[in-house]
């Protein structure tokens, strides 16, 4: 009952930090900055994937891998507009418009790293050129790592084909490529987090300082997810009446706002937590929290 009551006062402090470090605003900075940096991030996996394996295959999958993760009735009408900027974008060299696309991606790192400072306490002295040169390596480290994964995912229907050639017996197994594709959602999503929470922002955190905002934010988006896409089943004909053909941008909108708001508030349960354990942490009525 101890355990209990001491974890709801854990996340009723890290939810009070939560709104005096001004999450809500900053999740909504989040979310629109991640929505703006998504179709240039897509141009430079387009651009990459052209330039080094002279694919676009490649990039189309990179771009399911991404809102695998998404509820479909989110991910659906974006798709579509996502699959446009796609077939549009040339992707025989680095044009200068892709070079573009890489400083505007970059734009939505720079967003999480705001929130992650607000939320761990911590005042960021590295100038802002080289952080923005850190955000435009992790935009072209992470589009790689996309490309790599697609790769992985594009032939794993030809290894499978080719194993039961050999291994009929295996053939019950041919489902498997379907939960490697989840797996490799959940991977992305996983090593995205603890980058970001450990190297983003100022300041030094271990894997053990960061796991417990990282699993609370897999764990709610999970449930908001389920909720979200439960809740447009039944009245996205709103978001239809109400934006007309701005619908889907608005539901990814809102959508991302809410993964935001769980992403930030992951990171105040951690800086909670962290001042739990060095005897700082506070309750609004200024009480501390005791084990």
């Amino acid at each position: 009952m101890h355990s209990v009551k001491l974890i709801g006062r854990i996340l009723y402090a890290a939810g009070w930090h939560f709104i005096a470090d001004d999450g809500w605003a900053i999740a909504s900075h989040i979310a629109l900055s991640t929505l703006m940096a998504m179709f240039p991030f897509l141009i430079v996996v387009t651009a990459l994937a052209g330039f080094f394996f002279g694919s676009k295959e490649l990039a189309d999958e990179a771009a399911r891998i991404l809102l695998e993760a998404w509820p479909a009735q989110v991910a659906g009408p974006i798709a579509k507009d996502i699959t446009g900027v796609l077939t549009n974008t040339r992707t025989d060299v680095l044009t200068f418009g892709s070079l573009f696309a890489i400083y505007f991606a970059s734009s939505g790192v720079e967003s999480l790293r705001i929130g992650l400072n607000r939320a761990y306490d911590m005042v960021e002295a590295r100038p802002w050129w080289l952080l923005r040169l850190e955000s435009i390596l992790y935009v072209l480290l992470g589009a790689l790592a996309m490309l790599v994964f697609s790769l992985l995912v594009v032939f794993a229907p030809t290894i499978g084909n080719t194993l039961l050639i050999f291994a009929p017996k295996m053939q019950p197994f041919s489902g498997l490529v379907t939960i490697a594709r989840y797996a490799v959602t959940v991977t992305v999503l996983i090593v995205s987090l603890f980058v970001a929470h450990r190297w983003l922002p100022a300041g030094k955190r271990t894997v053990k300082e960061t796991a417990p905002g990282i699993l609370a934010t897999l764990l709610m988006w999970l449930i908001a997810g389920s909720a979200f896409g439960r809740y447009l089943a039944e009245y996205a004909f709103a978001y239809t009446t109400m934006y007309a053909g701005l619908a889907s941008a608005m539901i990814a909108l809102v959508f991302l706002y809410l993964c935001a708001s769980i992403f930030v508030f992951g990171a105040e349960l951690n800086s909670t937590i962290r001042k739990l354990r060095e005897g700082i942490a506070d309750m609004p009525e200024g009480k501390a929290i005791k084990e």
